[in-house]
């Protein structure tokens, strides 16, 4: 992880330390070697390098790019896949909300915070959460940019590095790449968590998550998050002791 940023002076300062943050942030080298294999996969599906490098910075998350590749790929119809995109995109719409409070001052036009929303991943997200409480608060804005620009411009270079590799990376080893992101995910939430009980709901997401999977339950993921957290709540509210 980055270390915490020095307070800035200016919105200027703000971003330039938003980029440093980014430089030292575990998630660079972990979004190129995603984008890698992201890059491998988009040109053995025959798609061009100006494409594959625009949908990377259009779509900013691994997985919906997975999904769109492989989709159109496969042949499937634009309209399909582009539904398909949205709805996986769904799940970050959680991540804009719980960073508006940390981003919003008064005064704070919408249209400034369509960036940083854009910016929200998995990566910048983590991040995000951890530095932005550092910062002070009419800076904020202009640092998130910069650490989301930062850590953007390697999974853009990832992507290209990856495209022109495609023909000696094995298959296996490109697709391997592609899970560096989710698993960098969990090991940062479960560092990150305050509290046993998002713990506990992290540890019980697992196996609940991988059985729905295999049993192919339509929404896996959303009953995951559901049954996960009412039975970390559960078994929260029983260990209290009672008044």
């Amino acid at each position: 992880m980055s270390a915490a940023p020095a307070e800035p002076s200016s919105s200027l300062a703000a971003f330039a330390h938003g980029l440093a943050a980014a430089a030292r942030s575990v998630f660079v080298y972990v979004l190129f070697g995603t984008y890698v294999g992201i890059g491998a996969l988009s040109h053995d599906l025959n798609f061009s390098l100006g494409w594959t490098m625009a949908s990377t910075v259009l779509l900013w998350a691994a997985p919906n790019q997975v999904i769109l590749v492989s989709a159109l790929g496969a042949g499937t119809a634009p309209i399909a896949a582009a539904i398909a995109v949205s709805l996986s995109g769904v799940r970050l719409l959680p991540m804009v909300v719980s960073l508006l409070p940390l981003l919003r001052t008064p005064g704070v036009k919408p249209r400034a915070l369509i960036l940083p929303a854009h910016f929200t991943a998995i990566s910048v997200w983590v991040e995000g959460l951890r530095l932005l409480p550092e910062v002070p608060r009419e800076h904020r804005i202009a640092f998130y940019n910069g650490l989301g620009i930062g850590l953007l411009a390697a999974a853009w270079a990832g992507t290209g590095a990856g495209f022109y590799l495609a023909g000696a990376l094995p298959v296996l080893f490109a697709a391997a790449l592609l899970f560096l992101t989710p698993a960098s995910f969990l090991v940062s939430v479960w560092a990150s968590s305050r509290h046993p009980l998002d713990r506990l709901a992290l540890a019980l997401g697992l196996p609940i998550g991988g059985a729905l999977a295999l049993a192919d339950v339509a929404f896996d993921l959303v009953w995951t998050g559901i049954v996960a957290g009412t039975l970390a709540y559960v078994v929260d509210r029983l260990r209290k002791p009672r008044p």
